[in-house]
């Protein structure tokens, strides 16, 4: 079965078009985009979308109607900044009457489940005790689990959107400012997650826009190279200085940095405090970096549904 799944999240809005297998749970990649639309600017202040960033969306998204319609079933996924927002099933709604597409606002648990079924889709059912980290705009999932099951999920309010806007007003950044977007963020994943869930982590596995480009600018890649980035292990001594390195330009300057979208240079700094803030949380020294989160996840649902 042909499927297309968009993920409409805080920061962007992707696109993966992708034939498969139900019965085997194979799935082969036709075709990936991602445009950073930042629907959730604002959201954390104002507690609504934005009229701007929702044409940001809108306009990606009829940028994909060449793949949905080869699709046969589509479904677009909208998760933190739309969930926290009053106007959010309104848009979701607009979404799915303008695309003629099926349009769901995740819950917190919903979303790690996918995200959970996408990051092990090509790994199998390992024993080891695993967590998989996935930053966004508005939020950072957890998900751990093991033998193909989930153990424990929460979803944090704390993304490289929400806590860039809460913190940061310099550029570059005080070092005030990243203390505080720190401190901020420590807090907010410790609240979340129980002492009891953060021992006995054997491996982490890093996906979304944060890893990623994490994954990207250690290699320096030139231009983004999917199939080197995925399965990629990245130290948490590289996440710490990328991030010196990173919070000592200003947004310029990381708009040149190879291996980085420009379009993630006004956030890409938080983005790493969460990163290393997130395998402090577990005591994690590396984390693999994965292509397959949500996307894949949606994927594989769409197809067994269908």
């Amino acid at each position: 079965m042909r499927v297309a799944v968009i993920d409409i999240g805080t920061n962007s809005t992707r696109l993966l078009l992708a034939d498969v297998d139900p019965g085997t749970g194979a799935v082969q990649e036709l075709q990936r985009e991602s445009k950073v639309t930042r629907l959730g600017a604002g959201v954390d202040a104002s507690g609504r979308l934005d009229a701007e960033a929702q044409q940001r969306v809108i306009d990606a998204v009829d940028g994909y109607r060449p793949a949905i319609e080869q699709a046969d079933r589509a479904v677009a996924l909208m998760t933190s900044a739309v969930r926290d927002s009053a106007n959010g099933e309104q848009f979701a709604h607009l979404i799915a009457d303008r695309f003629a597409i099926g349009a769901r606002v995740l819950t917190g648990e919903q979303e790690a489940q996918l995200t959970f079924a996408g990051a092990m889709s090509v790994r199998g059912a390992s024993p080891a005790r695993t967590v998989v980290i996935d930053i966004g705009g508005g939020s950072t999932e957890f998900v751990i689990g093991a033998e193909g099951r989930i153990r424990f999920h929460v979803s944090t309010a704390a993304g490289v959107v929400r806590m860039s806007e809460r913190h940061i007003s310099s550029d570059p950044p005080s070092p005030q400012e990243l203390t505080e977007l720190a401190l901020d963020t420590r807090g907010v994943f410790h609240h979340f997650v129980p002492d009891i869930e953060r021992g006995g982590i054997e491996a982490g596995i890093a996906v979304a826009g944060t890893a990623t480009s994490a994954a990207a600018m250690e290699m320096r890649l030139e231009p983004y190279d999917a199939s080197r980035v995925d399965g990629h292990i990245i130290e948490l001594a590289t996440v710490e200085l990328l991030l010196a390195r990173l919070a000592e330009m200003n947004e310029e300057r990381r708009r040149d940095v190879p291996g980085l979208h420009p379009d993630r240079a006004p956030t890409i700094v938080a983005g790493m405090i969460l990163l290393q803030e997130a395998m402090a949380l577990f005591g994690l020294e590396e984390v693999e970096v994965s292509e397959h989160d949500i996307l894949t996840g949606g994927a594989l649902e769409l197809a067994d549904e269908g």
